[in-house]
């Protein structure tokens, strides 16, 4: 649990140990603990020097009251990273004036293999600070669906993630729930019809779109770092992402989705569900499969829809749901 602070978890385990004892010894520690004396005395010399513990003249040791050594942890660690950030803010300075007047090629990293491509992806993550956007193509090579650590990492820490999906990623298995799981992380997600590459952009300053390989190749991808070619990148995604569908959450999760009054007739959780996908462009079969239903059952509940809206197509039907607020 100290990890964070630098304390590994022998130490700790030796920390904890002393603050069930008033004071005491190398070897009494060592008894309680079954371990080694030599080991719990270098973990003691590691408390004492971190301020966790002190030795008294009798040699034996004494721990710190955790209130104070620990905060007094927390605050140095604290200071510490505010000194980094400004550090950072900077570098990040210095490094754009330095690239301000380099070529292009100098702006661009090729990086190839499975490992330094999944690599590159988490590191431009990581780096974002505002906001990360992203095009998501099928398929997935380098980071297979809910192996992205680096993303609700980002979310955690308040960076806002927007995210076009090409439809194809909806028929994949297990896409609804990822898509729900993802929407109540606060992720901002629309739909298209297709895309025409996978990229993912850090703030306006990093971006990586990997590169079309032969099936038997290594993938690759192409770094960049601040430059025209990323302000490029940044309004291409703009424009892909003020015309693609929106996914809500209240759409697709059943728990969030607005439930029927007695004796109300309108469309069901599941009809609002089937509809959602239907208007994200999802064929019957795809939204069959992702709501685990039969075929049958998706057409026979969409053509209930459309009696109960009194229209004949599935155009007309996708029009009233939008008016409506079926979807």
């Amino acid at each position: 649990m100290l990890e964070a602070l630098g304390v590994e978890p022998g130490v700790e385990t030796v920390y904890r140990a002393l603050l069930s004892r008033p004071s005491t010894t190398a070897t009494l520690v060592a008894e309680a603990l079954q371990r080694p004396v030599t080991e719990v005395e270098e973990a003691l010399g590691t408390l004492v020097e971190a301020g966790l513990a002190a030795r008294t003249d009798e040699r034996e040791y004494v721990a710190a009251p955790p209130a104070v050594a620990l905060g007094a942890l927390i605050t140095e660690r604290r200071d510490g990273i505010r000194l980094a950030e400004q550090a950072l803010a900077t570098l990040a300075e210095e490094h754009r004036a330095a690239v301000a007047g380099r070529s292009i090629s100098e702006l661009i990293e090729v990086v190839t293999g499975v490992d330094t491509v999944r690599h590159r992806y988490q590191q431009v993550q990581q780096a974002a600070t505002v906001e990360l956007r992203m095009f998501v193509t099928a398929p997935f090579v380098a980071v297979p669906p809910g192996e992205n650590a680096a993303e609700p990492a980002a979310a955690d820490r308040g960076v806002r993630i927007r995210a076009v999906l090409e439809r194809a990623v909806l028929d994949g298995p297990g896409a609804s729930e990822e898509l729900v799981d993802s929407l109540r992380r606060g992720l901002e997600l629309r739909v298209v019809d297709r895309l025409p590459i996978k990229l993912v952009i850090a703030d306006a300053d990093l971006a990586l779109v990997p590169l079309v390989v032969a099936p038997v190749g290594d993938p690759g991808a192409v770094m960049l770092q601040r430059s025209g070619l990323v302000d490029a990148l940044d309004a291409l995604f703009e424009t892909v992402w003020r015309s693609a569908y929106p996914l809500e959450l209240a759409r697709l999760d059943g728990a969030a989705l607005p439930t029927e009054g007695a004796g109300t007739v309108g469309p069901s959780v599941l009809d609002r569900k089937i509809l959602t996908l239907m208007l994200a462009g999802l064929s019957d079969q795809a939204v069959a499969g992702q709501l685990d239903l039969s075929l049958r059952t998706v057409q026979r509940r969409l053509r209930w829809l459309q009696d109960l809206a009194g229209v004949q197509t599935r155009m007309q039907l996708g029009w009233h749901a939008a008016r409506h607020d079926w979807a």
